[in-house]
């Protein structure tokens, strides 16, 4: 089993009356890809400023690297990197004098700049001025700040946040290739079929608190198998399945989605609808999507 690089204990936080962030139990593994989701107003950012020693909780604590933050932040800090809300840059600068400039201040050395550059696959375009770049090739700039002190941990609030579907896919590569870089990666995201694709463990926040915490694979056990069909009628369908028993909704147009277990229940709901006199067009078993799970659970 892999270690916890990040271990938080009953984490909580107030701001005056409002509960922010309520018991939260975090289990960051070593080496992971994992995705912090939840709703808007949930506690992610609070928790995330939380975890970079940014604001004090109001109980519990934050362990990083085995170690309590309280008392050891700076020397713990030095081994993470960071990317939140947007990189700030200057735009008359090229991107390599914008890296030059941070690693100056916080004394990393031009090797360190250099294996940025390449990680986030800007070598080409270092000596280009910032203000040319577009928001895809800004946003792995900010990444190679963050990179530029050879984090263990990697911190990243909305890292594909206003980037279009090709930025959106070279951030997906990089972020999947940082494990390999001996980096582990804790990031927030609204894009839930992009997480899907990239995290190895999930945790779901709601109201402050927990839903749930595992692998993607540890949710899916979770989750009741989803039928969906295509039908001529859907209303009427619904209708037919509901007085059955069934527990149905509607999934846009001329499709309907039904909790199913397995190839019986498929049999049995198609036999329903054709007796019905309503056509069946398309009929599938699926596992639920990260979207379906979430809203499943956040509900």
């Amino acid at each position: 089993m892999a270690a916890q690089l990040i271990q938080t204990v009953n984490l909580t936080r107030r701001f005056g009356d409002v509960l922010a962030v309520n018991g939260l139990e975090l289990a960051v593994p070593q080496g992971s890809i994992y995705a912090f989701l939840g709703p808007n107003g949930a506690g992610k950012t609070t928790t995330i400023r939380m975890l970079l020693g940014l604001i004090r909780p109001t109980e519990g604590d934050v362990h990083l690297f085995g170690q309590s933050l309280r008392g050891n932040r700076k020397n713990i800090l030095r081994k993470v990197g960071a990317l939140v809300e947007g990189p700030s840059l200057y735009p008359h600068l090229t991107g390599r004098e914008n890296l030059e400039l941070t690693r100056r201040l916080i004394d990393a050395t031009t090797a360190q700049r250099d294996r940025a550059l390449h990680i986030v696959k800007l070598v080409d375009a270092a000596d280009r001025p910032a203000r040319t770049y577009s928001t895809g090739m800004k946003q792995r700039l900010g990444l190679a700040l963050a990179l530029l002190v050879d984090p263990e941990l990697l911190i990243l609030d909305e890292p594909t946040n206003g980037l279009d579907p090709a930025g959106i896919h070279e951030m997906r590569d990089l972020i999947c290739g940082l494990p390999a870089q001996g980096i582990t990666v804790f990031l927030s995201s609204h894009l839930l079929s992009e997480v899907e694709q990239v995290a190895t463990h999930i945790g779901i926040i709601q109201q402050g608190q927990l839903r749930f915490q595992g692998t993607l694979d540890e949710l899916h056990a979770q989750m009741d198998t989803q039928l969906t069909l295509e039908v001529d009628q859907p209303q009427r369908a619904k209708s037919v399945l509901a007085a059955a028993g069934w527990q149905v909704k509607s999934n846009g147009g001329h499709r309907l989605v039904v909790d199913a277990n397995n190839l019986s229940d498929a049999s049995m709901i198609n036999a329903q609808l054709t007796q019905s006199g309503i056509n069946v067009y398309h009929i599938n078993l699926e596992q639920p999507t990260l979207e379906d799970m979430f809203l499943s659970l956040t509900a």
